[in-house]
């Protein structure tokens, strides 16, 4: 049997956390599979409602504790101040806008045997907004490829990991939405094993807090920094080779079809420059991977 720290980060979300908080505390207590369990709502600096919510719902469920911030410090914040107060070694998350199934967590626990993480994948269709669906289906399939790794969903909020897993990558782990998107990497490309179970997925009470662009393009740079860090080979060496290439073509171009037929063929000095560059690169490339695997 197991015993599960929850941790609920909310911000501003006082038509949802209720609900969420009352759904999530039936669930766990009808689970045969845990023994016991913790929910931990940190309210990161809410401006509404949202900590009298919490307190409601919290009455005459002891497990439920408020943790409250004076200001907004961000998602992945919230979520590490969770988990530094959490008293158990199975961390679970939910977000506390009521779009991931409270009741599912008991399932995602059974699914997880030995694994260091399971992840409520949301792979049904029209799960996902249709706006942000484009998105999510490049940064999804990006991240597979230099993962080396099918990824159903990479930014789930419903998701349980261990406690030793969480601190084996806690220095990288963000401070705003990219929380789930580098733990579901860092695990993943550090060959830990990773369940992903089905779940349903709703439309969120209130007002999202991603702005599309900006958040596409930081998950964009986040997945291509974090594969760097454990597989720079996946991320050099393809630039590495493109760069070459490059000067490789333009050589020959300018061999075949020199632009002065005085001269005559002869390499310009930014053939030469591209051909050193992606020598260097790959030099560069084949070091990082060799740090990358000494540590």
């Amino acid at each position: 049997m197991a015993q599960l720290s929850v941790v609920v980060p909310v911000y501003n979300e006082e038509r949802a956390v209720a609900a969420v908080l009352t759904d999530l505390d039936a669930a766990l207590r009808r689970a045969p599979e845990v023994e016991a369990f913790e929910i931990l709502v940190v309210d990161d600096g809410s401006t509404d409602g949202t900590a009298r919510a919490v307190r409601a719902a919290a009455e005459g469920r002891p497990a439920v504790r408020l943790l409250a911030r004076d200001r907004n410090r961000g998602y992945g914040s919230a979520l590490k101040h969770g988990v530094r107060h959490a008293a158990y070694d199975l961390i679970a998350i939910v977000d506390g806008d009521g779009s991931y199934p409270a009741e599912q967590l008991p399932e995602l626990l059974r699914a997880m045997g030995d694994a260091a993480m399971v992840v409520g994948a949301r792979t049904r269709a029209g799960a996902v907004p249709l706006l942000r669906r484009p998105a999510k289906w490049l940064l999804t399939r990006l991240a597979s490829y230099l993962a080396d790794e099918r990824i159903p969903d990479l930014n789930s909020g419903l998701r349980i990991f261990r406690r030793d897993v969480y601190r084996r990558h806690e220095n990288l782990l963000p401070r705003r939405f990219s929380f789930t998107t580098t733990l579901t990497l860092a695990v993943l490309c550090d060959d830990l094993p990773v369940v992903f179970v089905p779940i349903e997925y709703r439309p969120r009470v209130g007002r999202s807090k991603i702005r599309p662009l900006r958040d596409t393009l930081n998950f964009l740079l986040l997945i291509t920094r974090t594969i760097t860090h454990f597989r720079p080979l996946k991320v050099l060496g393809p630039l590495a080779a493109a760069t070459f290439l490059a000067g490789a073509l333009k050589g020959a171009w300018d061999l075949l079809w020199p632009s002065d037929p005085a001269v005559g063929p002869n390499l310009k000095t930014s053939d030469l420059l591209l051909l050193v560059a992606g020598v260097q690169l790959f030099a560069l490339a084949m070091l990082a991977d060799l740090v990358a695997k000494r540590r």
